[in-house]
């Protein structure tokens, strides 16, 4: 059965796949980020979250999306913490620390709009339950609430040193 799913997977797909492994092994190396370039991967997985919970589920989703979002960002914000993350006024530029947890997130993301796709696919009466839209698009709002809290504790220690 799995042979058969991938097989049946466009390319486009595992091309995407390998692309967020890339960008998870670089966001896992030590690295200096421009104040707006820090935003552009988080903007882009939560626009992609989004997306799954608007393709696969239209907008009955998007209330549970958001309040997975807001709740997840909401904790973030309060309780994360950038370690050893410095700002240069200066140059308007991040010092950060790699980090895997930007990989897991991506992962976490794709893999939920993969399996949504397929269970999609082969018309899986799941797919129509209330319990999974529910809890699918909570997922996909968690995870975009986890990135967005990690680029506002950014901001917000740049704050406190500018």
């Amino acid at each position: 059965m799995l042979i058969f799913i991938l097989r049946g997977t466009p390319t486009w797909v595992f091309i995407l796949f390998f692309a967020l492994i890339a960008l998870g092994y670089f966001q896992s190396r030590d690295r200096t980020v421009g104040r707006s370039r820090v935003a552009i991967t988080p903007a882009a997985l939560i626009a992609l979250s989004l997306y799954g919970v608007l393709s696969a589920f239209s907008f009955f989703g998007l209330a549970f999306w958001l309040a997975g979002a807001v709740a997840a960002g909401w904790l973030g914000v309060i309780f994360s913490k950038q370690r050893n993350v410095s700002y240069s006024p200066e140059t308007k530029s991040f010092f950060v620390p790699g980090s895997w947890i930007p990989l897991a997130l991506m992962m976490a993301i794709f893999f939920t709009k993969y399996a949504v796709a397929v269970a999609q696919a082969r018309h899986l009466p799941v797919v129509n339950q209330s319990a999974f839209i529910v809890t699918t698009s909570v997922c996909y709002g968690v995870f975009s609430g986890a990135f967005f809290a990690r680029v506002a504790a950014l901001w917000r220690s740049a704050r406190r040193i500018a």
